[in-house]
């Protein structure tokens, strides 16, 4: 969450000691001058990125004990790598289409006017990290999911900013991992039921593909979205039954009893019994093993890079669009303003940078600033978010609020509503005027609300106000 929503100049990259000792300058905008090319012959200096987007990946699936992504895990927790973990990343809408456009444009889904998943039509295609970095310089690839219901009736076009396209056509469940469309470059390809046919595999091969034949010298930008694990987490064959003997822990707030605290929507839920509960332990169990063909991509996505002798010069970020509740507060899916909902994996490889836990609290808004200031470009727009690049190389936080700012416009099943999320608190608004506050430090997992504790009056007019600030800016 930004301090303020207007034009940011960002801080020149500090790329990783390799490059500082060869003597390669960091090829910058100034007062928003056009970026200008390397001169003919001269390599430019700044680093890939690579973006990983998950789809439905929950928080708790890494680090877990024992690993469902073992490969990955094991680089965020080596010592010498440089993996930076943030356990406090959360999205700003937990739903797919208005995630991926916060991602993509760093604006809140209220000023991006992508709010719902049948709202991908309306994003400003002129202004995304495609077009920023492709004007920049950079050799720009999309693998992948891109937003719900592409093509948007339009035909099976390429949006504008990217070189490279393997954009999945919107299907139902059916086509989640089997079954699909591939845009390539303008034109539909068809992939069927076969064991070949897994999604995150295809996908994985387009993405090592594109890492092959991008040109020496020239950087590059990878967005990689397979959909795993999105329900209805179908693994790879050679993952089915891999963690068929896993033992799935709840959250206390799994099922939860009571919850005559929470707004009518959640009171409307019906109570789990043992069969329910076992029903969401399954479903939990299942995304697990859809993950594991997506850590072996993660896996293959390195070691192409490695084999370009780039590795030292390239930015990996995983994250994932939203989080997902498997019963938590009752509630079986995402759009909640929920810890299950809105907290992500959120994951920085950063060459130069010594592996750590920072605990800063980050959200996605704040993913297109950063990778803009990494490439040297500016935005063409003001966006909400703020770069994370003090944040990675230095520490130097001045620049976060402490608090993350989330939105739903509202559905059916779950009314709008809006909330602020700090270390200590977790305040929302609803459309329908009901209120909750949950104290974080003592209450995790948002078991009690105390809106109308008096203990926390003075809390709740602060939050309140800096609410209606947000909503307002």
């Amino acid at each position: 969450m930004s301090r303020e929503r207007g034009p940011r100049h960002h801080r020149a990259p500090r790329l990783g000691p390799q490059l500082a000792a060869a003597g390669m300058a960091v090829a910058v905008l100034v007062l928003g001058a056009a970026f200008l090319p390397p001169a003919l012959g001269v390599e430019d200096p700044r680093p890939n990125v690579i973006v990983i987007v998950a789809d439905d990946q929950s928080a708790d699936s890494i680090p877990h004990v024992p690993a469902v992504m073992p490969y990955l895990q094991d680089r965020i927790l080596d010592p010498t790598d440089h993996w930076v973990a943030f356990p406090n990343g959360f999205v700003n809408s937990p739903l797919c289409c208005p995630s991926r456009t916060t991602m993509l444009t760093g604006l809140y889904p209220h000023h991006s006017g992508v709010q719902d998943n049948a709202d991908g039509h309306l994003i400003d295609e002129t202004a995304t990290l495609a077009t920023w970095l492709d004007a920049g310089g950079y050799l720009t690839g999309l693998v992948g999911k891109y937003l719900n219901r592409y093509p948007f009736e339009r035909g099976p076009y390429v949006p504008q900013g990217w070189d490279r396209w393997w954009g999945k056509q919107q299907g139902g469940a059916e086509s989640v991992y089997y079954d699909f469309t591939l845009i390539e470059q303008g034109m539909p390809v068809h992939y069927g039921s076969g064991e070949t046919d897994y999604a995150t595999d295809v996908l994985a091969s387009k993405a090592y593909r594109f890492i092959r034949e991008a040109p020496a010298g020239r950087p590059f930008f990878l967005w990689f979205a397979p959909t795993a694990p999105h329900p209805p987490w179908v693994p790879a064959p050679r993952d089915e039954g891999e963690y068929a003997n896993l033992v799935v822990p709840s959250s206390p707030s799994t099922g939860e009893p009571d919850v005559s605290d929470k707004p009518a929507w959640v009171q409307a839920l019906p109570p789990f019994d043992a069969a329910r509960l076992a029903e969401v332990r399954e479903d939990r169990r299942r995304s697990y093993e859809a993950l594991r063909a997506l850590d072996d991509a993660v896996r293959g996505i390195v070691e192409e890079v490695r084999a370009r002798g780039e590795l030292e010069e390239t930015v990996i970020v995983y994250v994932s669009d939203n989080g997902f509740s498997f019963g938590e507060h009752r509630w079986v899916n995402k759009s909640c303003g929920y810890d299950a909902c809105l907290r992500v994996p959120f994951l920085v490889r950063m060459p130069g940078v010594a592996h750590r836990v920072e605990p800063a609290i980050v959200s996605a808004v704040d993913l297109a600033p950063t990778i803009a200031e990494l490439a040297g470009v500016e935005p063409t727009v003001p966006v909400d978010g703020v770069s994370l690049v003090p944040l990675l190389r230095t520490g130097d936080g001045s620049d976060l609020t402490g608090a993350v700012f989330a939105e739903w416009v509202g559905d059916e099943s779950v009314p709008g509503w809006w909330e602020l999320r700090t270390a200590r608190f977790a305040y929302i608004e609803l459309a329908t005027g009901e209120r909750e506050l949950y104290a974080l430090r003592h209450d995790p997992y948002e078991l009690v609300n105390v809106v109308d504790d008096p203990r926390f009056m003075h809390d709740v007019e602060r939050l309140a106000a800096a609410l209606a600030a947000q909503r307002a800016a």
